[in-house]
């Protein structure tokens, strides 16, 4: 039975050419056709590398072609509203209407369970606010930063050049121009397409110190210094890890390295781009601190921060030490959750490395809150989000601001085909070929971004109005609810530990993970105290 299509592409070769005598032109398509199949269903019998299709020439080649497809099958054809993949059809639609402009009302109520485990919700005000605008700020900047800056609560997060094409870049940049937001470099530095538009730029300094590195990778001090003093780079991010993957470096091979990649990284066309897993400039926190103190000084006083997905506990409470200990401090920590995207990474990262965004936002809030350094430094949140209920969760649980990754390329025109590390992105984004992502209309892409990051303050707006509130940040746990069980729902202030201010200092704190490791960390050495 398996050999039949086989032998009847066989038999229609056979009857084709019989044919061809009377009618010569149906005869020779009919064929034609069955012969290519049948020497096709021929290799697949005599080969010897895949044992399905030996055994089912021919017909095992459907099986092929429907496991290629099934992926975009699955997403446009079969999955629910609600599935996350990563992201569902719903939250896809969301950009999509927010980027276009277009309504986003939705009839006939909610699609969600309420009555399901997990589920969330920010309580409302039987007194609502009215603000007069949806531009907030956030000013980042501690002591020591002579050049704050007003950020928006919603700023593109790290996707660098290379990761993404040049036009994705241009789109990104020119949106957060015409929508006043920052857009974050990504570790790949500031290309040409950054600097086209001149939208406000965030520099990813990452541990290839990219754009500011010497001819053999380490930290060049004045090259650092002159880009820097650039007035459209507004702050400094030093990257210390990232959610899909902490503690992974990786390689741009040097074939990749275009005129234009190694123009923005500060090397050779051709040449290997190296990002170790570590920094080479520190290996304490204290001379992370240290670290942080000369950067912000070659800068000429801007904001300088980290960011980082949460891995060993003891070692962000063992900067938290350092930062009380040098009395140098970031002006902003960027936590990135488990949960972030990424062009490439090993599964095994990308599934089961590092602290969600959740856990590791409140490890970190509450160990500034436990030093009195909370008031000192502004927490920036990344990782999964995409409306503006997102956005208020995490103000809920202590973040100053948030930044987006994949739902500005969802405006740019991504449609999740997660194809992204193969260069043949359908859409353009993260492409390097011309023929690709010339597809990605500049002139047209930008004002999707700068729509959707307006329409979601807009949101953002309305829902700190309804719980009578006047700017994002005022949202604190007792905001968020959270159902536990069938029968209870707690707030976040209730369903979590929260320490108080300056507790960490008194010794006697009861939170489980400080009791544990908070005395076993060190200001001068990550390593987990004995």
């Amino acid at each position: 039975m398996r050999y039949i299509p086989l032998i009847a592409c066989l038999a229609l070769t056979l009857a084709g050419i019989i044919l061809a005598v009377w009618l010569p032109f149906f005869g020779g398509l009919l064929a034609g056709l069955a012969g290519i199949v049948s020497i096709i269903g021929l290799h697949d019998l005599f080969q010897t590398r895949r044992a399905v299709l030996k055994n089912y020439p021919i017909s095992a080649r459907l099986r092929f072609l429907f496991e290629h497809f099934r992926p975009e099958i699955r997403q446009y054809f079969l999955e629910s509203d609600h599935e996350e993949t990563p992201y569902s059809r719903e939250q896809r639609a969301l950009v999509y209407r927010r980027a276009k402009g277009i309504e986003g009302l939705r009839p006939f109520g909610t699609l969600r369970n309420v009555n399901e485990i997990g589920h969330e919700w920010i309580n409302h005000s039987m007194a609502p606010t009215h603000l007069d605008s949806h531009d907030f700020r956030v000013t980042i900047g501690g002591p020591d930063c002579k050049q704050p800056y007003d950020a928006s609560p919603l700023n593109i997060s790290g996707m660098s050049y290379g990761a993404l094409s040049p036009h994705a870049i241009e789109s990104l940049n020119w949106g957060a121009k015409l929508g006043g937001f920052a857009h974050t470099t990504g570790e790949g530095s500031i290309s040409r397409f950054h600097r086209k538009h001149g939208g406000d730029l965030i520099w990813q300094i990452g541990s290839g110190y990219f754009g500011c590195c010497t001819s053999e990778g380490a930290f060049n001090p004045d090259r650092f210094a002159e880009t820097a003093a650039d007035d459209q780079v507004k702050m400094i991010e030093i990257k210390l890890s990232q959610g899909a993957k902490p503690g992974h470096g990786g390689i741009l091979p040097g074939a990749k390295v275009t005129e234009a990649i190694a123009e923005a990284r500060g090397v050779a066309v051709g040449q290997d781009c190296i990002s170790p897993p570590g920094h080479s400039e520190f290996t304490t926190p204290e001379e992370l601190c240290r670290f942080i103190a000369q950067l912000r000084d070659l800068s000429g006083g801007k904001p300088v921060g980290i960011k980082l997905c949460v891995g060993h506990p003891w070692e962000f409470f063992a900067m938290a030490k350092a930062f009380d200990a040098t009395g140098i401090a970031p002006d902003f920590i960027t936590i990135d959750g488990a949960e972030g995207g990424t062009g490439a990474a090993p599964a095994e990262f990308a599934d089961h490395k590092g602290a969600p965004i959740r856990e590791g936002l409140m490890l970190v809030h509450n160990t500034l809150v436990g030093m009195d350094l909370r008031d000192r430094i502004k927490l920036i949140v990344s990782g999964k989000l995409i409306s503006a209920f997102d956005l208020c969760r995490m103000f809920a649980l202590g973040a100053d601001g948030c930044n987006m990754a994949r739902g500005f390329m969802f405006a740019v025109g991504c449609i999740q085909a997660q194809v992204c590390h193969s260069g043949k992105c359908p859409t353009g984004v993260t492409s390097q070929d011309p023929g690709r992502y010339r597809a990605l209309v500049v002139a047209d892409k930008y004002q999707r971004v700068a729509n959707f990051h307006r329409n979601t303050m807009i949101a953002l707006k309305e829902a700190v109005e309804s719980s009578g509130l006047h700017t994002p940040q005022d949202f604190t746990p007792h905001h968020l609810m959270i159902r536990v069980n069938s029968r209870e729902v707690r707030s976040a202030a209730s369903q979590y530990l929260w320490l108080e201010p300056g507790e960490l200092r008194t010794g006697t704190v009861s939170h489980p993970a400080f009791a544990k490791y908070w005395d076993r960390a060190r200001a001068d050495s990550f390593d987990f105290a004995a």
